[in-house]
C-alpha cells in the first residue's frame, strides 16, 4: 500500500520521528473505502445501547473489500483510526469492521473476536472472501 502525505513526511520518518496527526492524514485517504466505514462507527457508537458498533454490510466489489482489508491488516493503518476515534477495532468475514469502546465492562470484544464467534459467522456467501 502506498501512503501520501504532507510534503516532508518521508523525510521525518528517516530523522525517527513522525507526526501522529500528519499519519492520521495519509489513514484517512488510504485505503479510501476504509476510513469512511469505520468513522461512520465510531459516530454510532456514542448512541448504541451496546459496548460496540458493527458494520454487517458486505464491500460492493472486490476492490473495496481489499481496501478494508488492507486497512485492518496492517498494524499501522489500523492504529490510526482507532487512536483518532479512541476505539478498539475488530474484523472477520472480509466486512464484518466493529468498534468496540475501550475499556467497556462485559465480554462483547472477547466474544466477537473469538474462534467460537469466527466459526459460526460463516456462511455460504463468504466462500470467496
Amino acid at each position: 500500500m502506498l501512503l501520501t502525505g504532507p510534503a516532508g513526511l518521508p523525510e521525518q520518518a528517516s530523522a525517527g520521528e513522525v507526526d501522529d496527526e500528519q499519519f492520521i492524514a495519509c489513514a484517512r485517504t488510504l485505503p479510501p473505502r476504509a476510513w469512511p466505514v469505520i468513522s461512520g462507527l465510531a459516530e454510532r457508537l456514542p448512541s448504541s445501547s451496546q459496548d460496540f458498533a458493527g458494520n454487517l454490510v458486505p464491500p460492493p466489489d472486490d476492490a473495496a473489500r481489499r481496501q478494508l482489508l488492507r486497512a485492518l491488516a496492517i498494524d499501522a493503518m489500523r492504529g490510526a483510526p482507532e487512536r483518532n476515534f479512541g476505539v478498539r477495532l475488530a474484523f472477520r468475514n472480509c466486512h464484518r469492521v466493529t468498534v468496540f469502546a475501550p475499556g467497556a465492562p462485559g465480554g462483547a470484544y472477547p466474544e466477537f473476536a473469538s474462534p467460537r464467534a469466527q466459526i459460526l459467522s460463516q456462511s455460504p456467501q463468504l466462500v470467496g472472501c
